[in-house]
């Protein structure tokens, strides 16, 4: 028997029909899934090209919420500045809101409303300290079935680069980076660890969210077309495998404005490193199921945890000598 379910382990080919992956474009019709996969929850990851009109993002958004609660998620997961993509820091700034303001308040009514768990994957804070600082935070906000905020993650690593094809980017110039990592949070889906975007490039949080119980990674981002396509699904494969995660990233796609576009091909990779559902291009969502029993399987047989040498690495943090 274990011979045979190693041999399972090993092949993720074999097990795609059990996650019952989906894909869908708004307004989609609902697909078929197998019955025999009824009993794993059901997340929904949404892409979208936010523009500055907060308005009609908060209308695409919400269109795709409710199309993931008909197909029965329990979870969606909306990308990084999902709120709206300025063209400038200054208009960056202007556009801004407290997580006590109008538009959080749309999408707590918006999860009482469909009854299911939201993954807010970077809003545009005015923190408590505005008024002295003038910046903001990029915040990731998860909310429960009833619309209450259970847990906020501010962007620690801000995107500071510059890409030659892709432009500037300079996400200090507007944004104040957290200063701390969120403990994994509870949901119908299993344990949660919030991150965002260029986080994905720093495996020591990762790892730091696993070790503190994560069984889902989530990234949710604003790829560029320059890096999308080199490190993109190249990242997260790897911060699955090396966690033995979920990871589940919603994107930014498309062209925001005359100064910005994304990548896209938002996606769920599994504990194994396997691409379990990937969004089509174009605004739309991909549905995965979660099996948590495999996770704690595949851990049980490639038990990488218990064999790391802390003693060995030292802090990891610092820059190369």
């Amino acid at each position: 028997m274990k011979r045979e379910l190693l041999s399972l382990l090993l092949c993720p080919g074999l097990r795609i029909p059990r996650l019952s992956v989906l894909c869908a474009q708004p307004r989609a019709r609902a697909m078929a899934i197998s019955s025999s996969s009824w009993e794993l929850p059901l997340v929904a990851v949404c892409q979208v090209t936010s523009t500055p009109d907060k308005q009609e993002n908060f209308k695409t958004c919400a269109e795709l919420v409710r199309e993931a609660a008909r197909l029965g998620a329990c979870l969606a997961f909306l990308p990084e500045a999902f709120d709206f993509i300025a063209r400038d820091p200054a208009e960056t700034l202007h556009l801004s809101e407290p997580l006590g303001g109008n538009l959080l308040g749309k999408y707590t009514q918006l999860a009482r409303e469909c009854g299911l768990w939201l993954s807010l994957g970077g809003f545009h804070e005015r923190g408590q300290d505005w008024e002295q600082t003038q910046k903001i935070y990029n915040c990731h906000v998860l909310l429960n079935d009833k619309g209450s905020v259970v847990a906020t993650y501010r962007k620690t690593h801000l995107c500071d680069v510059e890409i030659p094809g892709q432009g500037p980017m300079h996400e200090s110039d507007s944004t104040i980076p957290g200063p701390s990592l969120e403990s994994p949070v509870s949901t119908p889906a299993g344990k949660i660890g919030l991150a965002i975007c260029y986080d994905m490039r720093f495996p020591e949080l990762s790892l730091a969210l696993a070790q503190a119980g994560a069984e889902i990674l989530t990234y949710p981002s604003a790829f560029g077309s320059v890096t999308g396509p080199a490190h993109w699904e190249v990242l997260l494969r790897a911060r699955a495998i090396e966690t033995q995660c979920y990871v589940v990233a919603a994107a930014q796609c498309g062209r925001h404005h005359e100064k910005r576009a994304s990548y896209g091909h938002s996606m769920v990779v599994d504990p194994w490193g396997t691409v379990v559902a990937r969004c089509p291009e174009g605004p739309g969502l991909c549905l995965a199921r979660i099996d948590l029993r495999y996770l704690r399987q595949l851990r049980q047989h490639l038990p990488v945890f218990q064999h790391r040498r802390p003693d060995l690495y030292g802090s990891l943090g610092h820059p190369p000598s």
